[in-house]
């Protein structure tokens, strides 16, 4: 759980629209000596679904963390459009249109569901704090906007039952989606989904392979984690496969399936080396 306290807006940095959406440019990070990621290149189009894939322990959560700001490189560059973003803080890479979901589902306890999406809606607004302060026509009016921009989304995520429920309450299968319909709010142009499926059933797998598939449409770019094959090989049109941090193979759902390296990694018979986060 997190506060609302822990809560920095930063101002936005300034990004001009470009293809690739996001340039991964030989991107390492080491612990202790041993390379969780090591040399990764790839880029992301816009309006496309991408999916980061491979055995556990391939390295995927931690690149996911490199091209969020979590954690910084040990090497190598991040680019959101012609923005440089590899040294912008988590909150800096937001501004930029950069949005993430949670595998370990990060929710406001205080909050109901309709005031959490309204938060996200907020990251965007532009009210200084002294018009928050005094209540000015132009905040009345963001609030309102934000009001709207949340039921809006708790509807299309499917959950506008839990408008006024606290995440304590709702099931776990609802604080996924809330927690996507939170990161849409803020209008991003990438959106990283962080292990999707991950705890659901067969019935809300499908529901929510459905409902990335509808997000690419409505025009907002997706790079997914996800261990569940099923969905991946269903959803995603481009799909880079890490093993032992570096980047195996990279393609269509047809080809990476076919990919004998790939199959070699999935079914143990590479190298024995130690695996790393």
């Amino acid at each position: 759980m997190i506060s609302t306290a822990q809560l920095r807006i930063e101002p936005a940095p300034v990004c001009e629209p470009a293809r690739p959406l996001l340039e991964v440019r030989g991107l390492s990070r080491a612990f202790g000596g041993v390379k969780a990621v090591d040399d990764v290149s790839f880029a992301v189009i816009g309006t496309r679904i991408h999916a980061l894939i491979g055995p556990n322990g391939a390295g995927k959560t931690t690149l996911f963390n490199l091209v969020a700001g979590v954690i910084a490189p040990s090497a190598g560059r991040v680019l959101l459009g012609e923005c440089e973003v590899t040294e912008l803080s988590t909150a800096e890479r937001a501004r930029a249109g950069l949005q993430r979901t949670f595998q370990n589902l990060q929710v406001f306890s205080e909050l109901t569901a309709l005031e959490s999406v309204m938060l996200g809606a907020h990251l965007r607004s532009e009210a200084s704090f002294l018009k928050a302060l005094f209540n000015t026509p132009s905040v009345r009016r963001s609030n309102a906007e934000a009001h709207d921009r949340a039921e809006a989304l708790l509807v299309r995520v499917r959950i506008e039952s839990y408008r006024h429920v606290r995440p304590d309450a709702m099931p776990y299968g609802a604080l996924k989606r809330l927690d996507i319909a939170r990161a849409l709010a803020a209008d991003p142009k990438l959106l990283l989904m962080d292990e999707p499926a991950a705890g659901l059933n067969p019935a809300e797998t499908a529901a929510m392979r459905d409902l990335i598939a509808d997000i690419a449409r409505d025009g907002v770019t997706v790079l997914l984690v996800e261990h569940d094959m099923k969905l991946v090989m269903s959803v995603a049109e481009v799909i880079v496969v890490l093993d032992y941090g570096r980047k195996l193979a990279e393609g269509g759902p047809d080809e990476i399936r076919r990919n004998p390296e790939v199959i070699r990694a999935y079914l143990g018979g590479g190298t024995t080396r130690r695996r790393q986060r």
